[in-house]
C-alpha cells in the first residue's frame, strides 16, 4: 500500500550558487557524509548534489510532513543499495514519522528515482508498506545493504 508520495523539481543552477555563496555551512546543514563523498568525486558535483536535495523534498513530502515536524535535512540521506538502485536512509525525526504511518505487521519501502536534463533535477519518493513482520530492530526501509553513515 502506498503511504506518501512527493516530488521535486530544481534548477542544478542554484544549488551551485548556493554553495558558491555558503559553502560548507550550506553543505554541512543539507547533505549526510555519505552524500557528500558521493558528490564530491562526481565530475558533475552541482547536478549530483542538486539530485540529492530534490530528493530529501521529495521525502518529506511524501512523509507527509514537509520539513518541519522534527523532520530535518540530514535525516534523509540518499543512499545506493549494491545494485546502484537509489533509495533513501531515514534517521532521526524523520525515521519517526517513517514508523508512525506505517501500519503494524508492514515493513517500509522507499522506492527513489532521481534524474537531471540540464539545468533542472528532479526526484520523486513513493513510501510504501509491504507486508511482513516489522524485525526487533527498526527498518529505516533502506537498510538493506546501502552504505549508512550518521
Amino acid at each position: 500500500m502506498i503511504l506518501g508520495i512527493g516530488s521535486d523539481l530544481i534548477d542544478v543552477r542554484r544549488i551551485e550558487r548556493t554553495i558558491e555563496r555558503h559553502g560548507e555551512r550550506f553543505l554541512g546543514r543539507i547533505f549526510t557524509a555519505t552524500e557528500r563523498a558521493t558528490a564530491d568525486r562526481r565530475a558533475r558535483r552541482g547536478e549530483t548534489y542538486a539530485k540529492r536535495f530534490a530528493a530529501k523534498e521529495a521525502c518529506a513530502k511524501a512523509l507527509g510532513t514537509g520539513l518541519r515536524a522534527g523532520v530535518f535535512w540530514r535525516d534523509m540521506g540518499v543512499v545506493n543499495l549494491p545494485s546502484g538502485r537509489p533509495t533513501i536512509k531515514l534517521t532521526g525525526g524523520a525515521l519517526m514519522r517513517l514508523q508512525a504511518i506505517t501500519p503494524a505487521g508492514c515493513e517500509p519501502r522507499i522506492d527513489v528515482t532521481i534524474t537531471d536534463e540540464g539545468p533542472m533535477a528532479q526526484a520523486v519518493v513513493v513510501i510504501s508498506a509491504v507486508p511482513g513482520v516489522r524485525s526487533a530492530r527498526p527498518l529505516a526501509a533502506t537498510d538493506r545493504g546501502g552504505k549508512v553513515d550518521d
